[in-house]
């Protein structure tokens, strides 16, 4: 069981030494803050309406097992963000990722409003791939040199999930 939630700024311990005890879980495919600068520039970028990040806390241990970041939020006549997400290591493995992607998907058309959601993932980021399909994300295609990942340009798979109702 997981809890959602809006990030805080009294997250910022346990989101920082749970990315640095990630780092090693997350490479190659993304590299996260791991001090308070690197938290507050994050955090800073979550002050405008295009964006906003969710934590998922276990419910059991009350720690937080991961965090999903709408970016780029657009409304009028597009009504779609980008979905960014990671996991904490010490939590990973026991489906509280997708509980929180599907209850973050739900938040998304819900609460903000969106009619589409867009994840871009590492091909070879097969955990990530098997995560955004579990929650009935459908492939949309291939972007080659994509986003510029750990020093590479990296190619990513377009993802994406509709609100159709």
């Amino acid at each position: 069981m997981i809890n959602l939630q809006p990030v805080r700024r009294t997250d910022a311990t346990e989101l920082i030494a749970g990315n640095l005890a990630s780092r090693n879980h997350h490479h190659p495919w993304m590299r996260n803050f791991t001090d308070l600068a690197g938290f507050e520039d994050w955090f800073g970028n979550l002050q405008s309406s295009a964006s906003q990040a969710l934590v998922v806390r276990d419910t059991e241990s009350g720690k937080i097992a991961g965090v999903f970041t709408f970016s780029q939020i657009f409304m009028k006549a597009f009504c779609s963000a980008y979905l960014s997400y990671y996991n904490m290591v010490h939590l990973a493995g026991r489906g509280l990722m997708t509980e929180g992607l599907k209850q973050t998907v739900a938040y998304g058309f819900r609460e903000i409003g969106l009619h589409r959601i867009e994840a871009n993932i590492q091909p070879d980021n097969l955990r990530s791939l098997a995560l955004v399909e579990r929650a009935g994300f459908h492939k949309e295609g291939f972007s080659p040199r994509y986003l510029f990942i750990n020093g590479d340009w990296r190619d990513h798979e377009r993802w994406a999930i509709i609100n159709d109702q």
